[in-house]
């Protein structure tokens, strides 16, 4: 991959030189697109905090089943908020540990102040309430009403909220690399129903959104960190972090079965300078997910060391008003199989999903060094994500440099598009390996949409790829161009390591 960067350096040296415009000397193909650089901060790894404040479990609960008192107040609320309270802005952390058998939490929402940190010791769970009420929003009550469906969704507070910038969530870890865990409990039944959260999540897929809380997230707020602890059974989203800058999740472990609907496993919205390293996870929706909101770009993301599980891609979108900027995704693997070795049924790769409802400019993403196994969903380059809206989304300068899939599912398949003949896809694909290198514009199983069509408005760049975008009514009339260009590397190796807490060298 170093040689790249070298064309590229020449190539630019030439334009500055010679005021030349396409990067291409005579007789040459053409220079690839430019790469993604990623996240610009140094890559030094977190470091834990000395304790402000220990707080000994009080509760010993190894399978999470607490009395019906206890579930419907959680007793543990109100001394970890008020030891949060008194740590914010010390630079130290609340460490939650155990006390001989106590090694259980029971607690209602979180809030972590600025400059300050959440750390669960290994061995130790902090479980998150069943009851509704804890985490009703007032103002969304009646109208969506946390724990139910509603039209708009929205109802409920999140487990744990970063209230301030320069505050992180960790734990320690164990000789066996277990972590200390936060348990969203998707799967308890609710207090006062008979329904779980996930039960929730799947009515809501007829109609209506669910009205359940997020696991952890920020609004805001710059410098967070979480760092060796593991996330499970979140009722929602993982981790959600928008509007802020300077985010690093390194050596998680996200622990959630490939059924559970919508449970995101890391989604940075309108989020700048983030990296998402060393991480394991399994869940029920995408992986990672870059996202932006009208008006603030998501831009320098590195996605680098992130092996999934059973979700539905590293993506891009779907929600992509504000544009997404200079993301590198590298050194990553996907496995169609959950954890728990259930085949999700939206198994996803590689995935681009914009629309005209959020609009916005997509552009220098790459993807280097990604292997998938069991995947049905390989490569997905789509702006028709959802009908409607009048907002044209572009997807421009994507590189694909080193992708290999095996074992793909039965019917497995890739879409390349564009989403007209004046914003087409603009792609380069350089040493890729695909078992099945069929292409499918039907969106398999999300259904066809208006303006979709098979491999259609596309501008490739390729070199020794085993995948060439071709329009099913012949190039020309499907407007798909296809240029061999300037190419460097080979195929890479592959393996993919067996779920389970990340290494604490970050290393597999």
């Amino acid at each position: 991959m170093k040689h790249r960067f070298s064309w590229l350096a020449a190539a630019a040296a030439v334009v500055l030189i010679t005021g030349a415009g396409p990067l291409a000397f005579a007789g040459t193909a053409p220079f690839p697109l430019p790469m993604a650089s990623g996240d610009p901060r140094p890559a030094f790894p977190p470091r834990l905090p000395r304790a402000c404040v220990t707080l000994p479990a009080a509760l010993a609960a190894g399978t999470g089943v607490f009395s019906s008192a206890q579930e419907t107040s959680p007793p543990d609320t109100q001394r970890i908020q008020a030891a949060l309270d008194r740590c914010a802005g010390t630079g130290r952390a609340v460490e939650l540990t155990a006390d001989g058998g106590n090694d259980a939490f029971l607690s209602g929402p979180l809030t972590i102040e600025r400059h300050e940190v959440l750390l669960v010791q290994d061995g130790v769970t902090l479980y998150a309430s069943l009851n509704p009420a804890d985490y009703q929003i007032p103002s969304q009550y009646p109208a969506n009403t946390c724990g139910t469906v509603s039209a708009a969704g929205g109802g409920c507070y999140p487990f744990i909220t970063f209230g301030g910038s320069d505050a992180g969530l960790m734990g320690t870890r164990g000789a066996d690399g277990s972590l200390g865990v936060i348990d969203g409990r998707g799967d308890g039944t609710l207090v006062g129903s008979t329904q779980t959260w996930w039960d929730v999540a799947t009515a809501a897929a007829s109609g209506g959104n669910q009205n359940n809380p997020v696991l952890v997230e920020g609004t805001g707020v710059d410098n967070i960190t979480i760092y060796q602890v593991e996330l499970e059974d979140s009722p929602m989203y993982h981790v959600y972090v928008q509007n802020g800058y300077g985010l690093t999740v390194q050596g998680v472990e996200i622990s959630t079965p490939a059924t559970a609907r919508n449970t995101d496993g890391v989604d940075p919205v309108s989020e700048s300078d983030v990296t998402i390293k060393d991480d394991m996870i399994s869940n029920g929706d995408d992986c990672v997910a870059v996202k932006a909101n009208p008006g603030t770009p998501s831009r320098n993301i590195t996605v680098d060391d992130v092996h999934c599980y059973g979700s539905h891609g590293l993506s891009v979108g779907s929600q992509t008003a504000g544009g997404v900027a200079n993301v590198l995704f590298e050194n990553s693997t996907l496995n169609g199989l959950d954890a728990f070795g259930t085949l999700s049924v939206s198994d996803t790769g590689i995935q681009v999903k914009t629309d005209a409802n959020s609009g916005g400019l997509t552009q220098q993403v790459t993807y280097r060094d990604i292997c998938m196994t069991n995947i049905k969903h390989v490569l997905i380059f789509n702006p028709h994500y959802s009908s409607g809206g009048t907002s044209v989304p572009t997807q421009r300068d994507i590189v694909l440099d080193g992708v290999v899939s095996t074992d793909s599912e039965s019917g497995a398949y890739s879409i390349f598009e564009g989403f007209d003949a004046a914003n087409p896809l603009q792609i380069d694909l350089e040493n890729i390996d695909l078992d099945n290198t069929t292409q499918d514009g039907n969106h398999g199983n999300e259904g066809p949409t208006e303006g979709e069509s098979p491999t259609q408005y596309v501008q490739a760049g390729t070199y020794n790829t085993n995948i060439v975008p071709a329009g099913p009514l012949g190039n020309t009339a499907d407007d798909v161009t296809v240029t061999p260009i300037q190419g460097f590397g080979a195929v890479p190796a592959c393996s993919i390591p067996a779920f389970g807490p990340p290494p604490a060298a970050g290393g597999y």
